[in-house]
């Protein structure tokens, strides 16, 4: 047993070395015969944030978790119906949001669902695909009875949806592209056979809301509220060249009770296009747009309207509310447009706080728009413009304060405009107003307005008329979200 006994130095002197070996290993981090330094367990991060919304959701996904890529070359078409489809078994069970994570993601034409939330991160960007297969043709509007670009069908919107209830698209001011010039260069060459796609498209829709996103570049209108009611439109900014054609930026149409706020809109056409339906087919679809407020609408359209109301309002278009209006280099800020054959009417029109810069007109009416679906319009139908209210307008640089042409034997009627200031540019027109086939009265307008519009001096007190009531979209209540998922 002796002979198995070490010295006591010698065990000390093992041992050390021993210590001195592992400790070098360990701070090596590791050698062949696997002795490695252990690695602590990264903590978990969250994407957690907050939206208002008309609704809250109870269940939440990211598009990542549907096989989504945001590199901006692989297509997520099917990664977003995917995963709209599967979120949709939660509609009766407190609804569902889509998180679109920060990056670019490339996807041609996907449908939304009831009780849904499609969220945008400040750093997502959804580009619009330029491949046709991944854009469904659908039959053109009831109302309308053609295509606008072409008399077959249209291509289904980027975001589309039809027969819902209770469907949001909101985000931190996420952006939409929907890559137009590609669009835009078939349009002027003539070789679309289907009208171009909007970028934001739902119908036959109740409690819309569309928020806080930027659209750029839409390949024709941007957003298109349609046969819908309970709408709200709140902080969206709309950004398009303004030689590009049809890019209108916000069209409400057909539609009731509906909320415009806080937009700002550059446009190579109407920044605001109230609609309801184009001539005989308007007329027989018999759906007006009515109920409908813009507040805080800032735009730039030099080739367009402000604010227009029709062309296509075969349906009638009644009670427009708009006020804190500001509009910048564009060519008129409001607008009034029919023809014989639109049939219907547009009335109750209400006006208040404008403020406009560089204007080719402050007030144009026109009854001779043309622009027919085809040949069998009823030229009987003549459409019925009465109740147009302006009041508490500023406007400098303007080369002719007003174009108002009615209807001969149908005059637009109940036309009144009060305390107006417009201020001519340097080469203005020399006849500040034109007006043939109206009827109305001014108080405080100046320059001095045509005979058609006699001042009533202080027999007007308060000016004319702006409702005092509250719409019943005003009366939404707007709820404080939250959305938290691993990343």
């Amino acid at each position: 047993m002796g002979l198995l006994r070490r010295n006591p130095i010698e065990t000390q002197v093992m041992k050390s070395v021993f210590i001195v070996v592992v400790v070098a290993l360990i701070l090596r981090g590791g050698d062949s015969r696997g002795v490695t330094k252990a690695k602590p367990k990264a903590p978990k991060k969250f994407e957690s944030f907050e939206y208002s919304a008309m609704n809250c959701r109870a269940h939440s996904a990211s598009l990542t978790e549907f096989g989504g890529v945001g590199d901006g070359k692989t297509s997520n078409t099917k990664a977003f119906q995917t995963a709209i489809s599967k979120l949709s078994q939660y509609a009766t069970d407190g609804g569902a949001q889509l998180f679109v994570p920060a990056g670019k993601w490339l996807t041609g034409s996907f449908s939304l669902t009831s009780h849904f939330t499609l969220y945008l991160h400040k750093d997502a960007v959804l580009l619009a695909s330029q491949d046709l297969n991944e854009w469904p043709v659908l039959k053109a509007l009831p109302s309308y009875g053609r295509g606008r670009d072409a008399a077959a069908g249209r291509y289904s919107s980027l975001i589309f949806g039809t027969n819902l209830t209770d469907v949001i698209v909101t985000g931190e001011n996420g952006t939409i592209d929907g890559q137009g010039e590609f669009w835009w260069q078939q349009f002027h060459k003539k070789k679309l056979k289907y009208t171009r796609p909007y970028l934001i498209e739902i119908m036959f829709s109740s409690d819309i809301q569309i928020s806080n996103l930027t659209l750029l570049n839409s390949p024709s209108w941007n957003v298109h509220p349609v046969y819908s009611s309970n709408i709200i439109v709140q902080g969206i900014t709309i950004i398009a060249p303004i030689s590009s054609p049809n890019t209108d930026g916000i069209n409400p149409d057909s539609c009731t009770n509906t909320k415009i706020e806080d937009c700002y809109i550059v446009s190579g056409d109407d920044c605001v296009a109230v609609k309801s339906g184009w001539d005989e087919y308007g007329i027989s679809f018999g759906m007006p747009t009515k109920q409908l407020v813009i507040r805080r609408l800032t735009c730039i359209s030099p080739y367009s309207a402000t604010i227009a109301l029709g062309s296509e309002m075969s349906g009638g278009i009644q009670d427009v509310r708009a006020e804190d209006i500001v509009a910048i280099n564009t060519e008129s800020a409001v607008r009034i447009k029919t023809a014989v054959g639109r049939g219907a009417y547009v009335k109750d029109i209400y006006v208040r706080r404008m403020t406009l810069h560089t204007m080719k007109w402050a007030f144009w009416m026109t009854g001779n728009y043309g622009s027919h679906a085809d040949g069998n319009y009823d030229k009987n139908a003549f459409p019925e413009i009465t109740g147009i209210n302006y009041r508490d307008v500023v406007a400098e640089n303007v080369t002719m304060a007003a174009r108002l042409e009615g209807i001969a034997d149908h005059p637009f009627t109940g036309i009144c405009m009060s305390n107006v200031t417009i201020g001519l540019a340097k080469k203005a027109k020399k006849q500040p107003w034109t007006c043939t086939d109206i009827q109305g009265i001014t108080s405080g307008v100046t320059p001095a307005p045509c005979g058609l519009l006699p001042d009533q001096g202080t027999d007007k007190p308060g000016g004319c008329d702006f409702p005092t009531d509250d719409l019943p979209i005003d009366m939404v209540e707007i709820k404080k979200c939250t959305y938290t998922s691993n990343v």
